[in-house]
């Protein structure tokens, strides 16, 4: 099997890190190099890395996430935060209008292109033999957060990643059948079956942080009303009305 399919084949999730490795600065570096190759919209390239090195920061941030402890305890953690700012400051040296906050479009844009960035700084850590796990939770505190760093307005953070030396092995995680995920030439109506051997896969498979079906965890999350706390966040950053 190509090198390159069996690792991305092969990801895993770490949570448990050695707290005394410290990934060489060459590493880290290639480690961003390859993040900031991602594919962009147009190469317009809207997101910004924050290495975050410092204990003290690292120490907040896991008194507001306290489930991920990894982010005090990897080598090092970056936060990926998708950047209208620099767009916005080209358009008020050319003296041109700027209406993001008119439509979403802006927002997705920024969004995948930055997490095509995370992406590829996930397979450039794993490729040096090093575990990550993406954190989605800095939503959660997306303003404190963006407080803390002194993120300017046009800017907001999308994930985290934890990257470090792994002490405890993990087991390649069941993803969903390929019926349930790919389409050809036009989208077919899932077969609830197919979903339901899932939630049985996911059960045999006992991973212990999971407390529900996959089923019911989806379920319960998407029965409550979307975070307002985004929504604040984002209007006050100027990137929505």
């Amino acid at each position: 099997m190509n090198e390159t399919i069996k690792l991305l084949k092969s990801h895993r999730s770490y949570r448990n890190f050695d707290v005394d490795y410290q990934i060489p600065d060459a590493e880290l570096q290639e480690i961003l190099d390859a993040a900031r190759q991602a594919p962009s919209w147009m190469n317009g390239q809207m997101y910004s890395i924050i290495v975050i090195k410092d204990k003290t920061i690292r120490k907040q941030l896991v008194e507001w996430n306290p489930g991920n402890p990894h982010m005090l305890n990897s080598s090092v953690f970056l936060l990926f935060v998708a950047d209208l700012k620099r767009t916005q400051l080209v358009a008020k040296q050319l003296d041109a209008d700027y209406p993001v906050d008119e439509g979403l479009y802006p927002l997705i844009i920024a969004t995948t292109d930055t997490s095509l960035a995370l992406q590829n700084a996930i397979i450039a850590s794993e490729s040096l033999g090093l575990g990550v796990v993406p954190v989605g939770s800095v939503r959660n505190h997306i303003a404190e957060i963006s407080e803390l760093l002194h993120l300017p307005d046009y800017v907001y953070p999308v994930a985290g990643l934890s990257i470090g030396k792994p002490i405890v092995d993990m087991k390649v995680k069941p993803r969903l059948p390929e019926q349930a995920v790919v389409h050809y030439d036009t989208y077919t109506p899932y077969d609830e079956q197919v979903i339901a051997d899932y939630d049985e896969t996911m059960e045999k498979f006992g991973e212990a942080r999971e407390t529900k079906r996959w089923t019911k965890k989806f379920a319960d999350y998407f029965s409550q009303k979307p975070a307002e706390n985004i929504d604040t966040y984002l209007k006050k950053q100027k990137l929505i009305k």
